[in-house]
């Protein structure tokens, strides 16, 4: 968006400074000032008396420069060299104009320019001229539900029909396989793996059952866990890799709210409802900039539906792109404002502050989304609460459908108050506990559709492991007579 492009420079100095070693040392890496946050956190932690809760802050914040150093890999001609693998001719004039415009995320940490190492590959998803270029134009890799399906159809048509929201149910048998790679962890240490298991919702995904788990005996968390995993423990052999797996079984149903704008109220805020429509810091915090992009978009408007659908509209128009680790952001809201551009969760995250600004309750959902032919991947979106409809889904990264010629036009909002039946939500909120507790730094600080593993040693991060799903759909008898 033209706007959020206009204030690049502002992208990452939202972060408040209080004066404390923490907030302090979040803003020298903001800046990118390592070398100085690096010297402050050394000062802090020798400091006597230091509370066990700061110590912890300051050592991640230690981990989190690590972490940004992992993503931003490339110097300049690095970055323009993956880009010359699809613009040959490239010169050094176009892609410093394209740099220059925001469209080539990169960070300057002392003194030396960095770039992310998805950055030349973003470029082409965000610059329409980029992608004119291309000598080889790349297939779309996005699901084959973000565009208008028989599926959306069938979903409006039989909740309307029968006067329900949850309708055209999919059986589904899933296998996630977590793979740590060969002498990560000493031999016969004990590796410890939480792998991300659905959760039971009533009416978007029920009759969870675990088929099996390698090892045998996964630790499945309570009902109620808002992240929820199937824990195991396995020990490491030397030169073998160490293998984790959890197969599961649920019926998930597509969900169609048909909404009035006419019959939505302002909603009465309960106790209950009270935090969806609060601040929650550090990625949903109501910003100078978050106020001013909220009261352009919105303007007079006074009606809950309708001020979502501006919201929607809005957030849509980001430009999705592949994101650096959520862990390695201090404000994901902020961030994506001012990037103007945005993966599912980064784009979640602004629509849920957008929403909770205008006093609309917000919450997140996420997962793992499929298909009936090859596409899967994880994925983010939420929920928002109208009066009287109650919660009702949204995916802003699916965005706006357009409907073809003979469909009704009320399916461009199917994603605003519906959802599809080929997702699984893991989560039902961002950054919970798992159970049992993790005792080392999360590698995904917010999310939980991978996995996390530790051993005494510390947390294994991302570059240690790998992780694969697998699915099939199952008959209805057969999953009706499996999950009884």
């Amino acid at each position: 968006m033209a706007w959020a492009l206009s204030c690049l420079p502002a992208m990452l100095m939202a972060t408040p400074v209080d004066g404390s070693p923490v907030q302090r040392a979040i803003a020298q890496i903001d800046a990118g000032h390592f070398k100085a946050a690096e010297s402050d956190i050394s000062k802090a932690l020798a400091q006597p008396g230091l509370p066990g809760e700061s110590r912890e802050a300051l050592l991640f914040q230690r981990e989190r420069m690590r972490r940004i150093l992992l993503d931003f890999t490339l110097d300049t001609d690095a970055a323009k060299a993956r880009v010359r693998k699809q613009v040959p001719d490239l010169t050094d004039a176009e892609f410093a104009r394209w740099d220059q415009q925001g469209l080539i995320e990169h960070q300057v940490i002392d003194g030396r320019t960095l770039y992310f190492k998805r950055a030349p590959s973003n470029l082409f998803l965000l610059s329409p001229e980029a992608a004119a270029r291309r000598t080889h134009p790349v297939p779309s890799s996005d699901s084959p539900l973000e565009s208008i399906s028989d599926h959306h159809r069938e979903a409006r048509r039989e909740a309307l029909a029968t006067h329900r929201s949850s309708v055209t149910p999919n059986h589904v048998r899933v296998t996630e396989t977590v793979t740590v790679r060969a002498d990560a962890v000493p031999a016969g240490e004990t590796i410890r793996a939480w792998l991300p298991f659905p959760r039971e919702l009533a009416g978007q995904q029920e009759g969870v059952r675990l088929v099996d788990s390698q090892p045998d005996g996964a630790q499945v968390a309570p009902v109620d866990t808002l992240q929820r995993t199937a824990y195991m423990e396995k020990k490491a052999q030397a030169g073998k890799p160490t293998t984790f797996a959890v197969t599961y079984e649920l019926t998930v149903y597509a969900q169609y709210h048909d909404i009035d704008a006419s019959k939505v109220v302002p909603t009465t805020i309960t106790p209950e409802l009270a935090p969806y429509v609060a601040e929650r810091a550090p990625h949903i915090v109501f910003t100078d900039d978050l106020r001013a992009y909220s009261r352009k978009v919105v303007g007079d408007e006074k009606n809950p539906y309708r001020i979502a659908q501006k919201l929607f509209a809005a957030v849509d128009q980001i430009p999705w792109a592949g994101a650096r680790e959520y862990s390695t952001i201090s404000n994901i809201s902020d961030y994506t404002l001012h990037a103007g551009h945005g993966d599912c969760g980064e784009q979640t995250m602004l629509l849920i502050a957008l929403l909770r600004l205008n006093g609309i309750p917000a919450r997140w959902q996420s997962g793992w989304i499929f298909s009936d032919g090859k596409y899967e991947n994880i994925h983010d979106w939420g929920q928002l609460y109208l009066a009287p409809y109650g919660w009702v889904p949204m995916d802003v990264t699916f965005g706006q459908l357009h409907p073809a010629k003979g469909d009704d036009p009320a399916l461009q909002w199917f994603y605003l108050g519906g959802l599809d039946a080929y997702r699984i939500a893991f989560n039902s909120d961002f950054s919970q506990p798992f159970v049992p507790n993790k005792q080392f730094f999360r590698s995904e600080t917010v999310d939980s559709q991978r996995g996390e593993l530790e051993w005494r040693g510390g947390n294994l991060y991302f570059d240690q492991w790998d992780y694969d799903f697998t699915w099939q759909l199952l008959p209805p008898a057969r999953a009706a007579s499996a999950t009884r």
